[in-house]
């Protein structure tokens, strides 16, 4: 059994391709590829593969991960190239390796996303004024119902621009087996504090890491 690990990136309308659906697809990716994929054992041998992190519903990404096993040894290239052959528009393999780390390994995850407005130089005044806070107070559904968290500790902004028409910006956020956390719990945040008018497009997540900001492979 070959254990390989492909990054890949799922964009333009494979971001409406939702995890369960993700699932199906790759099943299907799988089995037209001719790949020999390793199944399972047991009463109900299923082809095994996983995937690192959940991608929202509508988010773009660039470093999606997934792990599977091959009864056969290829070479690499090929592997990727077979793959490709038969992924759904908007889904490519961009490499493939045998894994370095395990999942638990991953800490943190890094996103991009604009916040379209016509008010681009208030919108980052308010930003600003909103991460001076001490606290950054949310509710969020957990497994036991709903929490107040605060998010302030956990947000690590790495850049915040305007453009003619938004604000950019890229942060990175907690990811794992223990707390995810999304945009969309900042985003939502954000609106609540500011009466400025925004609506956030191309959120993409950019970066799977480890501690100490190792790149997760």
């Amino acid at each position: 059994m070959i254990k390989l690990r492909a990054i890949f990136e799922k964009k333009g309308r494979a971001k409406y391709i939702s995890h369960l659906d993700l699932n199906r697809c790759m099943l299907r990716t799988f089995r037209r590829s001719g790949l020999p994929i390793w199944y399972t054992e047991g009463f109900n041998p299923h082809p095994y593969y996983s995937f690192a992190l959940a991608l929202s519903l509508g988010y773009e990404s660039s470093c999606e991960v997934l792990d599977f096993n091959l009864n056969d040894e290829l070479p690499l290239d090929e592997v990727r190239e077979r793959l490709n052959a038969v992924m759904p528009e908007g889904m490519r393999v961009l490499s493939v390796a045998e894994p370095r780390l395990k999942i638990t390994a991953i800490t943190s995850a890094e996103y991009s996303f604009s916040l379209k407005t016509p008010s681009p130089n208030e919108l980052r005044a308010a930003i600003e004024q909103f991460l001076s806070q001490d606290s950054i107070l949310i509710d969020k559904r957990t497994k036991k119902g709903m929490k107040t968290v605060d998010i302030k500790p956990d947000i690590d902004v790495r850049s915040v621009s305007c453009t003619d028409d938004s604000v950019d910006m890229s942060m990175c956020l907690p990811a794992g087996t223990q707390t995810n956390y999304n945009p969309s719990l900042f985003i939502d945040a954000l609106k609540s504090f500011t009466e400025l008018h925004f609506e956030a497009v191309n959120i993409c997540r950019t970066g799977i890491f480890c501690e100490n900001s190792e790149i997760f492979s």
